[in-house]
């Protein structure tokens, strides 16, 4: 069965950085185009980043564009959120996901659009 298990969470200071990973198991990887996604407390769940198959296109929410940074390790089934000056407003529950992709350039920015979540990973920015 698929699993994503996400892990690199943790509580920070305003101006700090994280690396956000998520293992895939169950899934041929190569095949998956991969996303991250946010909840904050009270809030919806929002985009953040995806990537493609191939790791060659890339996008990203308006609000972390410069400071985040998501990419993967297709030997190791692994997909990566690099997150630089954190602000307090990033604090949120942070989910991976993962849809086949259709064509290798695509990614997804839409939950709806994933068939597969983790169990999320807490990030908690202090001010």
């Amino acid at each position: 069965q698929v699993q994503l298990v996400e892990s690199g969470g943790g509580l920070v200071q305003a101006g700090a950085s994280l690396r956000l990973s998520c293992a895939a198991s169950g899934l041929t990887f190569t095949s998956y185009a991969m996303g991250w996604f946010r909840q904050a407390p009270g809030k919806e769940r929002e985009f953040v980043a995806a990537i493609s198959v191939g790791g060659g296109n890339i996008g990203y929410a308006d609000s972390v564009k410069g400071r985040f940074t998501i990419s993967r390790d297709n030997a190791k089934n692994t997909v990566y959120l690099q997150m630089n000056s954190l602000k307090p407003e990033d604090t949120a529950v942070y989910y991976c996901a993962a849809r086949r992709g259709l064509r290798s350039f695509s990614w997804y920015a839409g939950g709806y659009e994933y068939d597969y979540w983790g169990q999320g990973t807490q990030v908690t920015v202090s001010s």
